[in-house]
């Protein structure tokens, strides 16, 4: 039909529209732009103190969720430090809007607003749209999707005055058991995470914001959280070239923005003893800087954590962060003592007069490219409808439908006899859900159960009696908690009747859940159809819905592998 637009084609249009304005247009590449003379980089450079310069390299924490005296200390120590930038966590959109444009007001450099947002704003904010995670990422087939979701974060970001985003994580998840990274990645497979990692970061430097791909040299492969401890990486230098480096050489390639460093011991870059890598020259200055000669900025992961802070106490870590070429240092436990440090370090010629000052300009560049020479305030009303703007959630729903994964089935088994008695369960949840609701309007002769968590087994007996009556089951597996780990916290019993169900003729299996957590669910691959949906959310149940009725087809491949039955890239196309 003349005229028609498709959603597809709306968000097309959406996005050149924005170009169109300028809202994502950005006239130079930030790499390309570090080889010319900046006069407002060197006029902003000549009128800092040594303190202050080295203050430009140390970005301090700051929340909207912890109350005014909070918010006065973060004040005072901009003010006081003329800190280089700000890393926004728990908060609210609104209230973050008119923070940001106070503590503009008090900075003598206008700040580099920071955020990690691997899945928008909503990673951090309240209120705020929430897209997939990139394991869920990992499974789309289709790149411009990401990197139309690049897009649409990169004006989130630039309506909050924020200038740089913590994200995409490239590191290559190939251990199932990995704590920290996991569903954070786009999977285990190093050409879909580098593909896709360079796809999100496009979108949002095109969109007009830093951003910064981590953990270098890859976090992937490891079975501790650097939060808490610091990982060994035991592997050979050739295992690493091979594997954990090859997206962040690609991402190098491709005019990456900004690259963030793990804590993590790889005896084989660099023997010293415990050395984390953030602290480590043959790392950064020797692998990254000269031999892959990366231009963009260089972040250390946040320096309060154990894996850094452990065997490198009392700001020695801040130091040794520096002088291994670190060109921003986030989080440090004590900042003013940081900077302190750093100049006694300078002092003592521990980095050249040269590497110093071309970092401070680097950082000084960054703040020109993200338009902070010339700042304006940023209107905190109608903040959240903004984020929340109907074609956000439209790419949000795309993203989801291009997602879900069918791993077993075909036509005939997934759409059942929609005449039939129909039993629709829900397992892991207290409450009637989503994909129920939808479902059943589809299946008028169905009755909903929901197995919560804490079922005792005499009800779980009861309630797998009574569904054996029905012709056909649908059930739909869910984790709850905020994180999608790689098992879930299901009882003995829970998955014994999951087992049960999967083994009933007619039964199509739903997974809205981590897909790592398959493999913790024996005999669920004997159901007739099994999907894996990779997390809990309302999108991705109704995707699911489509499927089943015939409304969308599968487009998912699995991003990793989750056992001997399904493979990464494992992925049912139905005709």
């Amino acid at each position: 039909m003349r005229g028609y637009i498709t959603p597809f084609k709306y968000i097309v249009l959406f996005t050149s529209i924005l170009l169109t304005n300028g809202a994502f247009a950005q006239k130079t590449d930030f790499i390309q732009s570090l080889s010319k003379q900046n006069q407002w980089v060197d006029s902003v450079f000549d009128k800092l103190s040594k303190k202050e310069k080295i203050a430009q390299l140390f970005f301090i924490r700051a929340h909207t969720n912890k109350g005014k005296a909070y918010e006065d200390t973060v004040e005072s120590m901009i003010k006081k430090l003329h800190v280089g930038g700000v890393v926004f966590f728990q908060g609210g959109p609104g209230r973050q809007a008119a923070l940001t444009n106070r503590y503009q007001k008090v900075s003598k450099v206008p700040l580099l607003v920071t955020l990690d947002g691997e899945w928008g704003v909503g990673m951090r904010l309240d209120s705020s749209l929430q897209y997939p995670y990139q394991m869920t990422l990992g499974a789309i087939q289709d790149n411009n999707l990401i990197y139309k979701m690049g897009q649409f974060i990169a004006a989130d970001f630039k309506r909050l005055g924020m200038h740089m985003n913590f994200a995409p994580v490239m590191d290559v998840n190939n251990n199932p058991n990995n704590p920290v990274i996991n569903y954070r990645s786009f999977g285990d497979n190093k050409y879909n995470v580098a593909k896709k990692g360079i796809a999100y970061f496009k979108g949002m430097q095109d969109g007009g914001i830093l951003t910064t791909a981590k953990h270098f040299p890859g976090h992937g492969d490891t079975n501790v959280d650097s939060h808490y401890d610091l990982p060994l990486l035991p592997f050979t230098r050739e295992r690493l070239d091979s594997l954990e480096l090859y997206p962040f050489r690609e991402a190098i390639t491709a005019g990456l923005s900004g690259m963030m460093i793990a804590h993590m011991n790889i005896p084989a870059l660099d023997n010293s003893k415990n050395r984390p890598s953030t602290l480590s020259r043959p790392v950064i200055t020797g692998l990254l800087k000269d031999s892959l000669k990366f231009k963009g900025l260089v972040v250390s992961d946040a320096m309060e954590m154990k894996g850094v802070t452990k065997f490198f106490p009392e700001g020695e870590a801040d130091v040794q962060a520096f002088i291994a070429g670190n060109d921003i240092i986030e989080l440090s436990e004590n900042t003013e003592r940081a900077i302190k440090l750093v100049r006694k370090a300078i002092r003592k010629h521990k980095v050249s007069k040269e590497e110093f000052e071309a970092r401070v300009k680097k950082v000084l560049a960054a703040k020109y490219w993200a338009g902070l020479n010339d700042y304006k305030d940023v209107s905190p009303a109608g903040v959240a409808a903004s984020l929340n703007r109907p074609e956000a959630r439209q790419l949000l729903q795309q993203l989801s439908d291009a997602a879900v994964t069918l791993l077993k089935g075909n036509t005939a088994s997934l759409r059942l006899n929609q005449t039939h008695r129909t039993a629709i369960v829900s397992v892991g949840t207290d409450q009637i859900t989503v994909f129920q609701q939808e479902l059943a309007r589809w299946y008028p002769n169905s009755m909903l159960f929901v197995v919560g968590k804490a079922t005792p087994v005499r009800e779980l007996n009861a309630m797998l009696a009574s569904l054996k009556k029905y012709d056909q089951v649908y059930v739909g597996i869910y984790d709850t908690r905020k994180r999608p780990q790689s098992k879930l916290d299901y009882n003995l019993d829970i998955k014994f009747l999951i087992a049960q169900l999967a083994a009933q003729p007619n039964t199509v299996m739903s997974v809205f859940a981590n897909a790592y957590t398959i493999a913790g669910l024996p005999g669920i691959e004997k159901s007739g159809a099994l999907m894996v949906c990779y997390q809990n959310n309302d999108e991705l149940q109704r995707s699911a819905v489509k499927i089943i009725t015939g409304q969308m087809k599968p487009m998912g491949k699995l991003p990793v592998s989750v056992n001997m039955f399904f493979p990464t890239g494992t992925g049912v196309m139905l005709p």
